[in-house]
């Protein structure tokens, strides 16, 4: 076997490949079920996040770190549970918010503080209750049922927009990408010598080889396709 792969690289968590941990501002998550009302003391950003955080603090002494919504401003009230309005920004369960609604940071588990539609300029939807579950369609389309105690942010998360402008140059996408832990650029393996890579080596860039590996494969052959459901186009 040749030298160590990238794979090899990124499963032993060098400087290289570790994402920059100390540069977080904190936990992202909703706040505990007693919150009741709160004001954004600051918005803030996040090496590595594409979205602004906004820092609630919360009239019974605790603070929590949320994708902040379009259009909120540091001195606006938040409010939670039932008797809060449908104001961007608030914290409702699923059963209090009005169908049709633009929601993000949903909960998956009642109170597990957010899992879904947390990226820049997104949302999901609730688009109906029934059978005693939430019916919620995501950005990517996937239409979810949910538990109806589960929470969400009402309005979009801000920042929309912003991979629609380009890097322009190799360097900033570098920093952009080491702050996420992710090195670039990224080489094919096909483009590779055949001692750097299973793939690499022989005439033209093809793998030579079926890319489809078992779960059990070695560390240093676990490249492509891994223990794989299915292939080709849908």
């Amino acid at each position: 076997m040749g030298r160590i792969i990238r794979a090899q690289r990124i499963g032993k968590g060098s400087p290289t490949y570790r994402a920059k941990g100390w540069r977080r501002v904190g936990e992202v998550r909703l706040p505990p079920l007693r919150a009741s009302r709160g004001v954004v003391v600051d918005l803030l950003h996040e090496p590595g996040r594409g979205c602004p955080l906004m820092l609630v603090k919360f009239r019974e002494g605790f603070r929590a770190l949320l994708p902040a919504p379009d259009g909120i401003r540091v001195g606006e009230e938040v409010e939670c549970g039932p008797g809060a309005s449908n104001r961007p920004g608030n914290i409702k369960a699923l059963a209090e918010i009005p169908e049709g609604t633009k929601i993000f940071n949903i909960e998956s588990l009642p109170g597990d503080g957010g899992k879904f539609a947390r990226n820049s300029g997104s949302h999901g939807i609730l688009i109906a209750k029934e059978a005693g579950r939430a019916m919620v369609q995501l950005p990517s389309g996937e239409i979810k049922a949910l538990d109806l105690r589960c929470r969400a942010v009402i309005g979009t998360v801000s920042g929309g927009g912003r991979t629609e402008k380009p890097f322009l140059k190799a360097g900033k996408k570098h920093h952009a990408m080491l702050a996420k832990g992710k090195p670039y650029p990224r080489v094919k393996g096909v483009a590779m010598n055949v001692v750097d890579h299973p793939f690499g080596g022989g005439r033209g860039r093809h793998a030579g080889r079926p890319k489809i590996v078992s779960r059990r494969a070695p560390p240093g052959q676990k490249v492509g396709l891994i223990a794989a459901r299915r292939v080709g186009r849908r």
